[in-house]
């Protein structure tokens, strides 16, 4: 089966993750590009492909993916052989998978609840626990480590990578060192200045329309 994929993107948003992770997996793929400011992912079109109107989403034949940590997973599987996710027997796939997940089920809510100022609950009613834990879990284990497995380079570090560049870049997080040296190490990667120079000329683009 074909492995070209079709990434609907809109830039400067989080489907730019994914737009990066292609370019690190080297991959076949096009860009069905959506003005966001003109609330395209709205559209009936695009509704009928993510009905929740988010991106990103990706099309792979006749499958649809959605969801931002889903579709990381499957382009890793997809393209296992660009050897950026460890293989199910690998002693670092536990530690691959519960990074990866960590980022949805703990760290963006955690955000989220944060920067909303929402008033905290009990550690033990909430998903996450608490915004303070959430942070100091993840400095701890990037402490002493070049990337989220250590030495080897994964699709972990390209969720990781552009998270914390938003977050901080926005105030969202305390700009902590050991974070502020791990996205500096992830924006040094050629793949990643390609895909934040593709994402800059689609954004100018854009406003030109």
């Amino acid at each position: 089966m074909s492995r070209h994929v079709t990434l609907f993107h809109c830039p400067h948003t989080r489907s730019s993750g994914v737009l990066t992770l292609l370019e690190e997996l080297g991959a076949d793929y096009e860009l069905h590009l959506m003005n966001m400011h003109k609330g395209e992912q709205r559209q009936p079109a695009y509704l009928a492909i993510n009905p929740m109107g988010k991106v990103p989403a990706l099309r792979h034949g006749e499958t649809i993916i959605t969801e931002q940590v889903a579709v990381y997973l499957y382009l890793a599987d997809l393209y296992a052989d660009a050897g950026l996710t460890p293989a199910v027997d690998s002693p670092q796939r536990g530690t691959f998978l519960r990074w990866m997940v960590f980022s949805g089920t703990c760290f963006e809510p955690a955000v989220v609840d944060h920067a909303l100022q929402r008033a905290p609950v009990e550690p033990s009613r909430s998903p996450y626990g608490d915004f303070a834990t959430v942070l100091d879990t993840l400095a701890e284990h990037l402490q002493g480590r070049t990337w989220m497995l250590g030495d080897s380079y994964s699709v972990a570090d390209v969720l990781w990578g552009t998270a914390l560049n938003w977050t901080m870049a926005f105030g969202l997080i305390p700009e902590r060192p050991v974070f502020r040296a791990y996205v500096e190490r992830f924006l040094a990667r050629p793949a990643v200045q390609r895909a934040r120079a593709k994402d800059v000329a689609l954004a100018e683009s854009q406003k030109a329309e």
